[in-house]
């Protein structure tokens, strides 16, 4: 059964190769021109040009290293879960400005329910972690609750986009 894509099919910018060269570089974006032509099917120029093409259109936003955060000693990872004060456009503009200077914060995303905001927080462990939420998160004026879910372990975790379905 051939397998099913997401990306919308009235998009005339990728065709079957496309996904396949944005597949093999979400699993490996180190492969080389050469090797990336050779998992796609294309010789080395056309599969250049195309990866060119993509890049340019902005289908590739940057190529990155994906860090062993264990190996690295970082092996906390908190959802929280957080509340503003009030809904102005100018409380929004302050909290989405103050979260982008943490770095613990990885994800920031605005929801819909009891809650505004959903981060992802990574540190390196839970006294940081307090520290954080106690020294800096809490202390926004704009921040009226934050509610915590740590994790106990990581079952999946993936930055691939789900191009195509079974």
């Amino acid at each position: 059964m051939p397998r099913r894509c997401f990306v919308d099919n009235s998009n005339p910018d990728l065709d079957e190769i496309d996904l396949r060269i944005l597949d093999a570089l979400q699993k490996d974006c180190s492969l080389s021109t050469s090797d990336l032509a050779e998992v796609v099917g294309l010789s080395q120029s056309p599969c250049w040009r195309r990866l060119s093409r993509l890049r340019e259109a902005g289908y590739i936003r940057a190529q990155v290293a994906l860090l062993d955060a264990e190996k690295l000693g970082i092996n906390t990872m908190v959802f929280a879960s957080v509340r503003l004060s009030a809904h102005g456009r100018a409380n929004l503009t302050e909290f989405s400005e103050a979260i982008r200077r943490f770095p613990e914060v990885v994800e920031c995303h605005a929801i819909m329910g009891p809650f505004d905001f959903l981060l992802r927080i990574i540190t390196r462990d839970v006294r940081a972690y307090e520290q954080f939420v106690f020294g800096r998160l809490s202390t926004l004026p704009t921040v009226q609750e934050i509610n915590s879910t740590m994790t106990l372990s990581e079952i999946k975790s993936t930055t691939a986009l789900p191009l195509r379905a079974r």
